[in-house]
């Protein structure tokens, strides 16, 4: 990433970049809930039929976006804090946070069990908290710099499976326990936890994100052509990679057709094909989101401006929706079934069905967006109470 020079002062544009930035989050966000309310419908992710495999692939944007959306933010926040200590104090309490509210309220959001020997998760919130804490290691460096080693994390990821190699075997169990936070690396699993996001590349991609925050300094014409030249790049170098990979590679067994295969990248890490996939479209799009006007522009923005209460909220309300479907469905809410959530185990023979799925995400959605403007109209009419900021 080259050195930029300011074409205008970030004063007079900072409110379009920070609107920009929420209607994509909000976006994401809207689509997230749609593979959670999935989850507790039963239905498995992906699969050969169209309904089922898009259903699940239009929300692999969420996790990129979250991560990379939080990198530009926490980059801009730092313009208005001007001091890189108080830049470090925010994200290293905020990113804990993060992960006491994954280990406690949000791990209860999602089971309604306090069996915690039964059932731990790591999930996208502890990734995010945990790479939040990291990024505040490297404030210090130049926006530059802190791009370009996010983007080796990334595309060098393959690295850290190897690393771990070099410990000798005598200690291979409490170094497996800790590197399998951060990447897969063939070593034993800490009993009791699941982890769903290792930090690498996601740490790779918060930190892409924060190098990025500099292009959004740039004049409107410039800034548009510096995204669509990454985005489409990013969308050019999957397709054609990923394409090469199909027909040079491996006899496939599978069920999936070959579109579908290529749609269905490696999310669990995160291979640099799903990043590029996810990302480059979402680069894209940024400038179409700064001129975007209108109702849904205006409910996208609504939602992302309040990201960590939506998430807290949408997971209970999704909860409670499907316990209270099931009854109406059957008599029997069937709690039983999510002790594990998100890794559900339902009768195929009581799954819902597609439209059932997006009717309970509708009437969820609708419930989300004005409990979110609610609270939007609250924290920012409270500038005084500091707390809100974390929240």
């Amino acid at each position: 990433m080259a050195a930029i020079k300011l074409a205008e002062p970030v004063s007079a544009t900072s409110f379009s970049r920070i609107k920009s930035i929420d209607i994509l989050r909000g976006a994401i966000m809207v689509l997230m809930a749609i593979d959670h309310v999935r989850v507790y419908s039963g239905i498995p992710a992906g699969g050969p039929t169209p309904g089922i495999f898009f259903t699940r692939w239009v929300t692999h944007f969420s996790a990129p976006g979250f991560a990379f959306l939080a990198g530009t933010s926490a980059f801009l926040y730092s313009l208005k804090l001007q001091n890189n200590g108080k830049l470090a104090r925010f994200l290293l309490t905020r990113g804990l946070l993060l992960v006491f509210l994954e280990l406690t309220l949000i791990r209860f959001f999602w089971t309604f069990n306090f069996n915690y020997g039964a059932f731990t998760l790591a999930g996208v919130i502890w990734m995010l908290g945990w790479c939040m804490v990291i990024l505040s290691l490297f404030v210090r460096l130049s926006p530059r710099t802190i791009g370009i080693i996010g983007l080796f994390i990334i595309f060098g990821q393959q690295i850290f499976h190897v690393i771990p190699k070099i410990f000798p075997a005598s200690i291979a169990k409490p170094v497996g326990y800790a590197w399998n936070f951060f990447y897969p690396a063939d070593l034993p699993t800490m009993p009791g936890i699941a982890i769903l996001y290792v930090l690498i590349p996601w740490i790779g991609v918060m930190m892409a994100g924060y190098g990025f925050g500099q292009i959004l300094l740039l004049g409107p014409k410039k800034r548009r052509k510096i995204c669509l030249r990454l985005g489409i790049s990013a969308i050019l170098a999957y397709l054609i990679i990923g394409s090469l990979i199909i027909v040079l590679g491996p006899a496939y067994e599978g069920k999936l057709n070959p579109v579908f295969r290529l749609l269905n990248q490696q999310k669990y890490p995160a291979s640099q094909l799903f990043l590029m996939m996810t990302l480059g479209p979402l680069i894209a799009l940024l400038p179409f989101a700064e001129r975007s006007s209108g109702w849904l522009s205006r409910t996208l923005e609504t939602i992302g401006r309040v990201p960590m209460f939506y998430y807290l909220l949408h997971i209970l309300l999704i909860h409670v929706s499907a316990l209270l479907t099931n009854f109406i469905i059957s008599g029997t809410m069937h709690q039983e079934w999510y002790g594990s959530a998100p890794f559900v185990e339902v009768d195929e023979s009581q799954r819902w069905n597609l439209p059932l799925l997006y009717l309970v995400y509708f009437v969820d959605l609708v419930l989300l967006y004005f409990a979110c403007r609610w609270y939007g109209i609250y924290k920012f009419g409270h500038p005084d109470r500091k707390w809100l900021k974390y929240i």
